[in-house]
């Protein structure tokens, strides 16, 4: 009879918004973490009202919920990596970053979600502003899109330029040890997509870009690359996984209402099944 104790998944925290569609957020999150053979842990930062269109609004939980929510479950249960997504509030970045600057050891992807991809803004200025003194210098890793990481890095300065790699290295910085550019926003024929480190740049991969938009592409890579960085994978590998693994769900995506087509993470079990053909 074998070992139940060997056959345990790694677990995985993510801290992340309450989609009621499924589509992103947290529910994308614990999808895409179980998917890929990793225990998901979750803490609720933020509940919203939207669908597949776009999101109507949201409501912050309390920082001290949410503080509260990951120190429980992290006096319980040994956690192998940190993913963050959309926060809320000020207040959340705060509490999140005193909660995971304890653990400095474990593995941290920071996804910087300050907008829908319909254009809801979920992040002003200050907010992203604590993302970026709080967080950033914190994180194993960031993915943000090119919007995002202009947003992040540019700060004040107007004449910073539009070269990613440069926006990148402003990061890199601050203090985080991996910057993973995402090229969905570019205005090219595949999306490209590129790893920096602070010894400049790692690795850069090109996709097929795919038609039709969706809803939940950035939680779903960035909790792909939590869950190989929690397996043990190092980050290269670990990077070409998550985008691989990322692009197979967009490419078996589903359009279930009348917005945006869902990543099908479960894309592998609906394959071996035959049921893998798009709508």
């Amino acid at each position: 009879m074998s070992d139940p104790e060997n056959q345990q998944p790694v677990a995985v925290l993510t801290f992340a918004a309450s989609d009621p569609s499924g589509g992103a957020g947290l529910q994308a999150d614990v999808l895409t973490l179980a998917s890929m053979g990793c225990h998901p842990l979750s803490v609720v930062t933020a509940i919203t009202v939207q669908d597949t269109v776009g999101v109507e609004s949201f409501l912050a939980v309390d920082p001290d919920w949410v503080a509260d929510q990951a120190r429980c479950i992290l006096e319980d249960i040994p956690v192998a990596a940190f993913k963050i997504g959309m926060l809320g509030s000020i207040e959340i970045v705060t509490v999140i970053a005193e909660v995971v600057s304890d653990y400095p050891d474990i593995p941290l992807v920071l996804d910087p979600v300050f907008a829908s991809g319909r254009g809801d803004e979920f992040a002003g200025d200050e907010m992203v502003a604590a993302i970026r003194e709080l967080l950033v210098p914190q994180s194993t890793v960031i993915t943000p899109n090119t919007i995002e990481l202009r947003r992040l890095a540019q700060e004040d300065d107007e004449e910073a330029g539009s070269d990613l790699g440069e926006l990148a290295r402003h990061l890199l910085d601050i203090g985080c040890e991996y910057v993973l550019v995402t090229g969905t926003h570019e205005a090219t024929p595949e999306v490209i997509n590129t790893l920096y480190h602070r010894d400049g740049l790692v690795r850069s991969d090109s996709w097929q870009r795919l038609p039709g938009s969706y809803h939940g592409s950035g939680c779903t890579l960035a909790s792909a690359l939590a869950a190989n960085l929690a397996r043990g994978l190092e980050m290269t590998e670990a990077v070409y996984e998550a985008q691989d693994y990322t692009w197979q769900a967009l490419q078996y995506g589903f359009r279930l209402g009348m917005g945006q087509y869902i990543p099908d993470r479960l894309f592998w079990a609906r394959e071996e099944a035959g049921e893998v053909e798009r709508d």
